[in-house]
């Protein structure tokens, strides 16, 4: 499979959004957007009328994280505002299964986020629904922290389990992740990285992207 990198938005100036938008387009590959709500985890970020604004903008797929409870009230809104992948916690979710239909029904990809304490085979009887698997490398709610080093394993043995369950999912990887373990990270099997504090504080974005694609 391609290995991608999803630009997290949270990191970014938003005094400058759309310019550093325009400059994502051409050297990234998705854009990541993390909608908090400051219950679910400990940060509000930004809602739906701003991800229209920033679809507008985009030429690349909006990769939309619910980091918030009770989802399913917002999964038709977050269609409506563009997004390409609609990520949901496994944690959040009573009725996951649920979830998931009703995101593959509104025409749009289908995701699932772990945090780090939840492991990877909770996810053997609903696997073959899920099109991208989030594993959180770090405690979400705010970006720039440090990468936990169990993720290493924690994406070998998603990669094992969707491998047999479904191959065509993707594996993403969100947290602390910039040019000292993107390669690891795509040995381990992610096929997609998250990154935003390290391109966005990087003297050199296009540079820094580029060397983590490499």
């Amino acid at each position: 499979m391609p290995k991608f990198i999803s630009a997290s938005l949270l990191s970014a100036n938003f005094l400058k959004l759309g310019k550093d938008i325009e400059m994502l387009n051409s050297h990234t590959d998705w854009f990541h957007i993390d909608v908090m709500d400051g219950v679910f985890v400990p940060n509000i970020s930004y809602g739906f009328p701003v991800i229209r604004y920033i679809k507008q903008a985009a030429k690349n797929p909006l990769d939309v994280h619910l980091m918030i409870v009770d989802p399913d009230r917002y999964l038709e809104e977050a269609k409506n505002v563009g997004a390409d992948i609609i990520t949901v916690h496994y944690e959040a979710c009573t009725h996951l299964h649920r979830t998931l239909s009703k995101i593959r029904s509104l025409g749009v990809k289908a995701g699932v986020a772990l945090n780090p304490h939840t492991p990877v085979v909770l996810l053997e009887d609903i696997a073959e629904e899920i099109d991208l698997l989030l594993v959180m490398s770090v405690n979400p709610g705010f970006g720039g922290q440090k990468f936990i080093e169990h993720s290493y394993n924690k994406v070998r043995q998603a990669k094992e389990l969707f491998s047999k369950k479904q191959p065509n999912a993707l594996i993403e990887v969100d947290g602390g992740i910039g040019t000292q373990n993107a390669a690891k990270l795509y040995e381990a099997g992610a096929d997609v990285l998250v990154s935003g504090a390290s391109i966005f504080s990087s003297a050199d974005s296009v540079e820094t992207i580029a060397l983590m694609k490499a």
